[in-house]
């Protein structure tokens, strides 16, 4: 039995039993380390935005800080795609973490290094692309998880909502 992958029940129905590993029957094998670091990704950026949105109203640099955070978790978002090009796991899995680093060096770009203010007031060009690859990484890191452990997805899911609750009480405010 090998210890990098995750155990499932049998219970759901598209899911084969296999002791040690994560196997679902249109996937393959899914490593253990690399899908729980890319769960772990998504719901620290879900909480680390969330907190950001937040400290937007209070007016403080707390923002800045968790958008640091956010941009490191590129690393292990790294790892995890290179955990699942090198053990050949069907693409749906890569993509997410593959959306999230684009986001990053994008972050990276637009708001370290040239600092750009698209926000307000709303510069399209770079809102659109920007706000696309936050989200899209989110929602393509974490719908994986729904059919491989549905506890761990509703955690998304709340983090998730903890985010857009925090995002929009930041837009209520003016400061979204």
């Amino acid at each position: 039995m090998r210890s990098d992958h995750l155990d499932v029940r049998a219970s759901l129905c598209d899911r084969e039993f296999v002791p040690g590993k994560w196997t679902l029957e249109r996937d393959g094998e899914i490593p253990r380390r690399a899908i729980l670091t890319v769960w772990v990704v998504v719901n620290l950026v879900n909480l680390l935005q969330a907190v950001g949105f937040v400290s937007r109203v209070q007016g403080n640099e707390i923002q800045r800080a968790a958008g640091i955070a956010i941009a490191g978790l590129a690393v292990p978002a790294t790892f995890a795609l290179v955990e699942f090009a090198r053990r050949g796991t069907d693409r749906r899995f890569l993509i997410g973490p593959a959306v999230f680093d684009a986001f990053v060096v994008m972050q990276l770009v637009v708001e370290y290094w040239l600092e750009v203010e698209f926000r307000s007031p709303a510069v399209p060009a770079v809102l659109v692309p920007y706000v696309s690859l936050f989200f899209g990484s989110i929602i393509l890191m974490g719908a994986p998880m729904f059919r491989i452990n549905r506890r761990l997805w509703l955690v998304t899911v709340a983090t998730s909502a903890a985010l857009l609750s925090a995002m929009l009480f930041a837009m209520g405010r003016g400061v979204g």
